[in-house]
């Protein structure tokens, strides 16, 4: 499994760098192709099958993905807006209402509209989203070594019957690690800053874990998809990093500056 899993990511990671690095449309190609998916993994899991309402939260992530290149403000609308349809039209699941389906493109739509929009900001653009993949791969594994070397208390083992508290202070440290590797790389932000920053989104990103972790067990599935050999899903992989981007993206707009300038 562990051969499968690397394999997997060997494949994966070249495009994908790619993609981050060139910006513009090949990024939010990247990107819109991983939010239809994401919207077919997630009513795979809820409806246990792809109906038209998934057409439909597939169809309009993609398009608010693209259109967050010239107009976020009209993407996030886009988002909404085929959160709703998507609801309005699924059909009942079981004991769960047709909320859950609308629910998907919300998940899988506002933080790629999110990634797009600060991949745009032309003066920490690259640097910003650079720095959010290395902070949840920092994070997953730093409380994957932690939680085995150390292991302890549980963290919530009504979701995940895995996660330590040990592994979330071990992913904070590695999640603060790579926001000082980002200073020094960049020079973009001040030190304390980005360190207390990294630290925060660490535990942001834990949280998106474990609520997906906790949309599988109420939906009875292991994985979200068998899309990646030895990964499972998109979802899985980026589960961390969808609410990273969402609480960086909310407070560069809070602030009305880029985060990695902030002082």
């Amino acid at each position: 499994m562990l051969r499968t899993r690397i394999l997997s990511a060997l494949v994966m990671a070249p495009p994908a760098l790619a993609a981050v690095w060139y910006g513009g449309w090949a990024f939010a190609m990247l990107v819109a192709v991983a939010a239809a998916i994401m919207c077919w993994e997630w009513h795979g899991m809820v409806v246990k099958r792809f109906p038209v309402a998934g057409w439909v939260a597939a169809f309009g992530c993609a398009i608010a993905t693209l259109l967050a290149l010239h107009s976020p403000s009209l993407a996030v609308l886009l988002v909404v807006a085929a959160a709703i349809a998507s609801a309005a039209m699924a059909p009942l699941a079981g004991e769960r209402p047709r909320l859950w389906a609308g629910m998907g493109a919300l998940y899988a739509g506002l933080p790629s509209v999110a990634l797009v929009w600060l991949r745009q900001e032309p003066q920490t653009g690259l640097i910003t989203v650079i720095w959010l993949f290395l902070l949840v791969w920092a994070t997953d594994i730093g409380a994957y070594a932690a939680g085995r070397t150390i292991g302890g208390p549980l963290l919530m083992p009504a979701v995940s019957p895995k996660k330590t508290w040990a592994g979330l202070l071990g992913g904070m440290v590695s999640a603060m690690v790579a926001g000082a590797g980002i200073v020094w790389l960049s020079g973009v932000s001040t030190l304390p800053a980005l360190i207390i920053g990294s630290a925060v989104l660490a535990v942001i990103a834990q949280a998106g874990d474990l609520l997906e972790s906790w949309v599988k067990r109420r939906c009875d599935v292991k994985d979200s998809s068998a899309i990646i050999p030895g990964h499972g899903g998109v979802l899985d992989r980026v589960d961390g990093l969808l609410a990273a981007a969402v609480a960086v993206a909310l407070a560069a707009l809070a602030s009305g500056q880029a985060v990695l300038l902030w002082s």
